[in-house]
């Protein structure tokens, strides 16, 4: 398993949230445990710029030759940028899942809500307690 980035935040769903320097919005990509459990990935579809979503609703879908995933947006905000090189190359989330394998960009709508996110500890736990 790799090292989990200590700058990241956690759904339970297994998306990862990095918030950026200026704090106005996120970057939000899968994890390298969950791209590890849905095997090569050959599929992304990305959702639309300037679209508004609420934390927790589907808002983006990996398929993996085992099956497809909804990707959950971890806050609410609007989509401010997608990872358009997914189109062509879905596979750069098995390659780099908490680097270049982003899937999309929010601008926070209310900070309050990062909160109520997973640290890289407690999602560790978790992805242990899962594995057992």
């Amino acid at each position: 398993m790799s090292e989990i980035p200590g700058d990241l935040k956690f759904l339970k769903s297994h998306e990862w949230v990095r918030v950026s320097d200026d704090g106005k919005t996120v970057t939000v990509g899968i994890s390298d445990h969950a791209q590890g459990a849905l095997g090569d990935l050959v599929y992304v579809e990305l959702p639309e710029v300037g679209s508004s979503v609420t934390a927790g609703a589907g808002v983006a879908v990996v398929e993996s030759v085992k099956a497809a995933s909804d990707i959950y947006a971890p806050i609410s905000g609007e989509v401010a940028a997608v990872n358009e090189a997914l189109s062509d190359k879905p596979e750069t989330i098995n390659e780099d899942a908490f680097g270049d394998g982003w899937i999309f960009k929010l601008t926070i709508a209310d900070k309050s809500e990062l909160d109520q996110l997973l640290t890289p500890d407690e999602y560790q736990e978790l992805i242990e307690n899962e594995d057992h």
